[in-house]
């Protein structure tokens, strides 16, 4: 149940949104087993003023068009899982809407699956809720 925050600056079109989107949700689908319609994502745009990034952080050279992705997922996925999703995130958002690979910065923040409640007050993740 991955949460997924995508952060960039203002000013792209709703279906330039709409692929970013659409590739991160493919790409978690392919290489993190995210069941069918498990998709809970935020797009949030930002003034320039309000968007700092290192250009040039590690040799990348990034530029205005930077997609910052952050997904809050599970603490279940291996090390070969995590890296075949940057490659397919990045791929994916190559291909729609055309982003540079330098332009797509991707962020895990791993929780413990009790850590999720979906709905009801209820964990859902745990076996046993009266526990």
């Amino acid at each position: 149940m991955p949460l997924s925050r995508i952060s960039l600056r203002r000013g792209k079109p709703a279906a330039y949104r709409q692929a970013i989107l659409n590739g991160v949700y493919a790409a978690m689908r392919e290489t993190f087993n995210v069941p069918e319609d498990d998709y809970f994502m935020l797009v949030t745009q930002h003034d320039a003023e309000d968007f700092w990034y290192s250009p040039t952080y590690l040799g990348v050279a990034r530029s205005d068009d930077l997609v910052i992705i952050q997904l809050a997922v599970s603490n279940t996925r291996t090390l070969a899982q995590k890296r075949a999703l940057y490659r397919r995130i990045t791929e994916r958002l190559v291909a729609s809407p055309g982003l540079r690979p330098e332009d797509v910065f991707i962020n895990l923040v791993e929780v413990l699956p009790e850590n999720w409640s979906m709905g009801h007050g209820l964990a859902q993740y745990v076996r046993d809720e009266a526990a």
